[in-house]
Order: structure tokens, then sequence, then C-alpha cells
């Protein structure tokens, strides 16, 4: 069925009203749908089956004409929004234009844990949304199984955290589970070795090659606290990474993707 470009929803638009409340967590848990914003977000909702009805205004659905047949195929309802209601839905600047209410993707730590997975990438207390979709992007460009979200932390299904992700967050699976001591347990008893990233790890990171070639479960810690001392402990070795200039830390995200490069390398060669 074709757009009516001639009447679009407005901003007040029940239908658009309602997935603006999607900005917020109360409103992400009450009708137990998110939104995703942009291009390769919806992109991705929509080959994957998350998403369920798109909202995009006419100069969008000129520039995104594959999404749309897609979303067609899919049997997504697709709705023509004015360029106000679009500054309504986005969380952006210069927004594209294009949306999708989504079916929630987060996984179960235990479904995580049953598929025997060789390497997660385990975010501990994460409260910057950048950080925590740029962390679901870079493992899956390095082929983790899972990404887990544990303790106090930013929702992986809010806004910014699903822009960050560039569509990864369809791709892999992520788990949000606030019990850490559940999660070091499930994923070493699933036969991980739980490995911490610290300043001072009795491990560089170029010395772990060999270590990282077993199922690995990387900790990577708050950007402004790190990993909690108890937790560094109970891993089973803790890796650090060398700082040769003058530099006193690392962004997470950027930690993480030196030591999940590692890990892609260990398991699936250099290439």
């Amino acid at each position: 069925m074709p757009l009516n470009f001639a009447e679009p929803f407005t901003e007040r638009t029940p239908r658009v009203v309602n997935a603006a409340k999607l900005h917020r967590a109360q409103g992400r848990r009450k009708a137990g749908r998110f939104l995703a914003e942009g291009a390769n977000a919806v992109e991705a909702a929509v080959a994957t089956g998350a998403a369920t009805d798109l909202f995009v205004t006419e100069r969008a659905a000129h520039d995104f004409r594959e999404i749309l047949t897609a979303a067609g195929h899919m049997d997504v309802y697709t709705h023509a929004i004015t360029e106000r209601a679009a500054e309504h839905l986005s969380e952006t600047v210069t927004p594209t234009g294009i949306f999708a209410v989504c079916k929630p993707v987060l996984w179960k730590l235990g479904a995580v844990a049953k598929a025997r997975p060789r390497f997660v990438a385990v975010g501990v207390g994460t409260s910057d949304p950048g950080n925590a979709g740029t962390l679901i992007r870079i493992a899956d460009v390095c082929g983790a199984d899972a990404v887990v979200f544990a303790g106090e932390t930013v929702d992986p299904e809010a806004g910014k955290v699903v822009r960050s992700s560039a569509g990864s967050l369809f791709h892999v699976p992520v788990v949000r589970e606030r019990a850490i001591n559940d999660v070091v347990g499930q994923l070493r008893a699933a036969g991980l070795a739980i490995v911490a990233t610290t300043m001072d790890g009795e491990i560089s990171l170029a010395e772990a090659g060999e270590r990282l070639a077993r199922p690995t479960a990387w900790l990577f810690g708050n950007e402004a606290h790190g990993l909690p001392g108890a937790l560094v402990e109970a891993a089973d070795y803790r890796v650090s990474i060398p700082i040769h200039g003058s530099a006193e830390s690392l962004n997470m995200a950027t930690a993480a993707a030196m030591c999940m490069w590692e890990s892609s390398k260990a398991l699936y060669g250099p290439e």
C-alpha cells in the first residue's frame, strides 16, 4: 500500500505520541517496545524481524527506498510522517527521518550460557550509552558470541545505545543482568575463562594470545571507576594494555576494541 504523504501523521497523532514515549525507560517497559532511529538500525531491525512499525518522512522514503521495500516484504506497518513529527521522534540534531518501533531483542543470560559461547564481552557497570553501543558494534565486528551488561548499567535498548551500535544490537545476542556474580558464575560454568582488564594486570595483551584461543569472557570496567576489586580478584587472570605515551588510560570502548581484536585473531585467525 503506497504511503500517503498527502495526509502524513503529525507530532500529535496518537501513534507518533506513543512512539515518542519509548525515549523513556518507563515507556519502553510499559509498551514492551523500543525505538530505533537511523538507516543502519532500522534496516537491521527490519531484516531480523524485530521491527513492527516504521515511521518515515517523504524525504527519507526517497533516500531509503530499499528499506521500505524490505519492510513491505516483512509485513511491517509503514506510516508517513511530517518533518515536524520526525523531530519529535528523534533524539539527534539532524533527524534522518526513518524510525522503527521494535520488539524487545535482549537475551537471557542462561540462553547465552547454554549456547556454549567461545567469546563474550562483559561491560560491568557501563553507564555511557555511546560506549555501550560501541561495545556491541565492536563485538559484532570481532565475532563475539554475546555482549553482557552486568550490574547497574545503561539500558541496551535506549535510543543512543541503539544508534551507536549501528545495527549490531540486532545481530549479536545482548544481555542485561544486574547480578554480577551470576554473570561470572554462569559464564565460568559454561567453560569460559574470566579475564579482567586492569592497569596492572600480570599479563600484557601482547602476551595473552595463546590463552585467548580458549573460550574467554572479557570484563570491561565502568568508564570512571574501572572494575570492582573483588571482581578483579575473582577473574582467572588479569590483562593490561601497555601505554607507551603520556596518556593515563584508555577509553573503555577503545580498550575493549583492542582486547576483542586479539580474541578474534586467536579464534578466527589474523584475516
